[in-house]
């Protein structure tokens, strides 16, 4: 294990040099002096195996928010295209980067584009097909805009079943949405359309097939989507069920023969003209901004893995200096003051990865808000409860010198590193987060952090080996019975 104490910070803290700080920032706390020797050993912690699981999720589309212009849609390029730059900055060789880089030329283009992609969706036999024939043949060619109609594989295997995700995506895709029903919404067909919703995907909701119903069924389906949707609702007939017509001849004579019906798309087709017409080119540039949001979101996933393969370390490396230290002073205040200097730089080293650039003050600061939303969050004494009743199994290992302190320290420091990164991958990309550190989500993300890491077949197997390395002579297989001690 290298111990950093060449680090003019790490060797203050380990000199008393951080006492009067301590005093100060947890003045209400140091009376409960029994925790307090494993709540300094706190600032840290959780399970490395979860590091390269947090990955930053992906960028939501806030559209209202913004207005849907050019401009607007260029910055988010602009932006995109930087994340790819920070991307190939850290990593040259990066097996996605070409792929990243050729689409950002793609979305430029795209803020040109003419024609208006318009996707046709929903479940099985509602219609889709028939829907599209009969736009294409009485409606398209009527237009000044150039429309393509894409019909998606079914939403939906069967009736109350999850969305298909291929399907969905090649909805999304498009700049305007028509979902077809044949009837009064399912709840996977609500859900799913309040999910496009949310992601400002623009829709008609279509109830086709509205002839197979008699006239109060079909106004009443009709009223209820209406008030489910609170937007955009039409009924259409695109392929009416044949009619039996009946002549009577002047002879007597009686002809009957099948007929067809004309569609009944009126309605649906002047609503999307109109739209069209009014703002078709604001639909190409929402569907562009998805598509740079997207793509941006992409190359910060990526991104985020490098810098957390470059963070798994630090965190380890830190975690054990922690715990030497803990292990080394069984006085609790010195503990205290050798873990929040450890803290203090871990912040800093972390940071310098995920360029959220600390000074020492403001490293210090950091720390000690972290110490003390553990404290309040409880998590300081539930770990060292759990770790304790592991390693009083055994009790030579539990006696010898500050086990369950040393123990402790590295699993907190470990929760606390792995919080650290998981508020940093929600940062945006080169935007110096020191100075505005978001203390209420640090707290949400140490809980999420904590609960992902209390598994107990994780916490034996970090015992054992945060033992092995305090107690280098205590044999492996003398913490066997501790296994069945949490189970």
């Amino acid at each position: 294990m290298v111990v950093k104490l060449q680090r003019p910070i790490l060797v203050g803290g380990l000199g008393l040099s951080f006492s009067l700080w301590i005093l100060q920032s947890w003045h209400d706390s140091i009376i409960q002096l029994g925790e307090y020797s494993v709540l300094s050993l706190l600032l840290v912690g959780g399970g490395l195996l979860l590091l390269k699981q947090n990955r930053t999720k992906q960028d939501s589309h806030v559209l209202d928010s913004l207005p849907v212009d050019r401009e607007t849609v260029e910055s988010a390029i602009a932006k995109t295209e930087a994340v790819i730059n920070h991307l190939a900055g850290e990593a040259e060789n990066h097996h996605a980067l070409a792929a990243l880089r050729e689409k950002i030329p793609q979305l430029y283009s795209e803020l040109d584009r003419e024609e208006i992609n318009l996707a046709v969706t929903g479940g099985k036999s509602v219609g889709k097909t028939s829907l599209i024939q009969v736009l294409k043949s009485h409606w398209c060619s009527q237009l000044q805009k150039t429309v393509c109609l894409q019909e998606t594989t079914p939403l939906f295997a069967e009736a109350g079943e999850r969305s298909d995700t291929a399907a969905l995506t090649q909805a999304k895709a498009t700049d305007f949405i028509l979902f077809l029903t044949n009837g009064d919404l399912t709840d996977t067909e609500f859900q799913t359309i309040q999910q496009l919703q949310a992601e400002k995907h623009r829709l008609i909701l279509v109830f086709n097939k509205q002839d197979q119903y008699l006239a109060d069924e079909r106004a009443s389906i009709l009223l209820s989507l209406k008030q489910r949707m609170q937007s955009h609702v039409v009924a259409t007939s695109a392929s009416p069920l044949l009619v039996k017509v009946r002549k009577h001849n002047d002879d007597g004579s009686v002809q009957e023969w099948m007929e067809q019906p004309a569609p009944e798309i009126q309605q649906l087709t002047q609503q999307l003209g109109e739209t069209l017409a009014q703002q078709g080119q604001q639909l190409v540039w929402a569907t562009t901004m998805r598509k740079a949001l997207l793509l941006k979101a992409e190359a910060k996933n990526y991104l985020n893995g490098v810098r957390c393969d470059r963070a798994h370390p630090v965190i380890e490396q830190y975690q054990w200096i922690a715990a030497a230290a803990a292990f080394a002073n069984p006085v609790p205040a010195l503990d205290i003051l050798a873990t929040a200097a450890i803290n203090a730089q871990m912040v800093v080293d972390l940071g310098n990865i995920y360029q959220q650039k600390f000074s020492l003050e403001q490293a210090k600061t950091v720390a000690g808000e972290m110490g003390s939303l553990m404290l309040k969050l409880g998590l300081v004494e539930l770990s060292s409860k759990v770790i304790g009743t592991v390693l009083k199994s055994h009790a030579i290992t539990y006696v010898a010198g500050g086990a369950v302190q040393g123990v402790s320290a590295a699993y907190l420091t470990r929760l606390a590193g792995l919080s650290l990164v998981e508020y940093f991958q929600q940062q945006e990309v080169a935007v110096n987060s020191a100075t505005g550190f978001n203390v209420e989500k640090l707290g949400q993300t140490l809980q999420k952090v904590f609960q992902q890491n209390q598994q107990v077949a994780f916490l034996q197997g970090f015992v054992k080996q945060g033992v092995k390395r305090l107690l280098p002579e205590v044999a492996e297989g003398e913490l066997v019975g501790a296994e069945k001690a949490v189970g």
